[in-house]
């Protein structure tokens, strides 16, 4: 639903200029209730943070973190299935269709039917992808040292080894 701004009366009489928008406040620590006891909630909150500065540093590629990561999969794993690509990174299929359509049309991937099963395809790197994944890999470089500034070097390598079972 979308907000309606307040007329000017109310904006005057609320002691603010109808032009100047009113200045968000944050709230601090102590008001997060319950949710300062939610994991959950801190790992959305990180994630945020990671996305953005994943978004940002690799700008001037195009892109997404689901996208690269089937990029590694695929530079990992040359050869295997779409399917198989999908359930280790947990993408649903329809969802990694659209995203194999886009790096297919940036003729980074090619997609070749199976010899053994001709309902399904296997992924492999084209050389433009192996091209754009060397200069994607160190743009992320930069990005990982950034998160690790951003949480602490001791802490970074603690959530690496606490999350990575979850991987």
């Amino acid at each position: 639903m979308k907000r309606r701004r307040p007329s000017a009366s109310v904006a005057k009489a609320n002691g603010r200029s109808a032009a100047a928008p009113a200045r968000a406040e944050k709230l601090d620590k102590l008001t997060l209730g319950q949710l300062d006891s939610h994991l959950g909630y801190f790992l959305r909150r990180l994630q945020i943070w990671v996305f953005q500065d994943f978004i940002q540093t690799l700008g001037t590629m195009k892109l997404r973190p689901a996208q690269y990561s089937v990029l590694l999969v695929i530079e990992a794993n040359p050869g295997r299935s779409q399917a198989a690509i999908g359930q280790t990174l947990g993408i649903e299929r329809a969802r990694l269709t659209r995203l194999l359509h886009e790096l297919e049309r940036r003729k980074w991937i090619s997609r070749r039917a199976s010899g053994s099963d001709a309902r399904s395809y296997c992924l492999h790197l084209t050389a433009d992808g192996e091209k754009a994944l060397v200069r994607i890999k160190s743009l992320t470089v930069q990005h990982e040292a950034r998160l690790a500034d951003h949480v602490g070097a001791q802490r970074h390598m603690q959530l690496m080894d606490l999350l990575r079972d979850f991987g």
